[in-house]
């Protein structure tokens, strides 16, 4: 039993050594041009372009979204002061339906949440 434990042992230690004898790889630098912003954090002059009109496209569906609210908050108003109390319109459940859905869609976008 002792001839096969001493082995075991010695083989075990040797492996629990060796990553701390490895030598360590030199790091290599970045290859490309001298001067290029190489840094993936900060973006370059491109990628600030393309944030740009991503948002003014953005801003712009927004507003283009405001004014579909307000024309459809403006016919839902007009439709129910059409009717009666008596009465509810299906196209007022519609016209409802329509104002939340793009209210919602409104509300993702200013979030930034695509």
């Amino acid at each position: 039993m002792r001839s096969t434990f001493t082995p075991v042992l010695l083989l075990l230690l040797i492996l629990g050594l060796q990553p701390f004898s490895s030598p360590q790889r030199p790091s290599v630098p970045p290859i490309g041009p001298p001067g290029e912003n190489t840094n993936p954090d900060i973006p370059s002059r491109a990628q600030k372009e393309m944030e740009k009109k991503a948002n003014e496209q953005r801003h712009a569906d927004l507003k283009r979204d405001a004014d579909k609210l307000l024309q459809l908050s403006t016919e839902l108003k007009e439709f129910v002061d059409k009717s009666n109390e008596n009465v509810l319109s299906v196209d007022v459940v519609r016209k409802a339906e329509e104002i939340e859905k793009l209210a919602h869609n409104v509300k993702t976008k200013m979030r930034g949440d695509n």
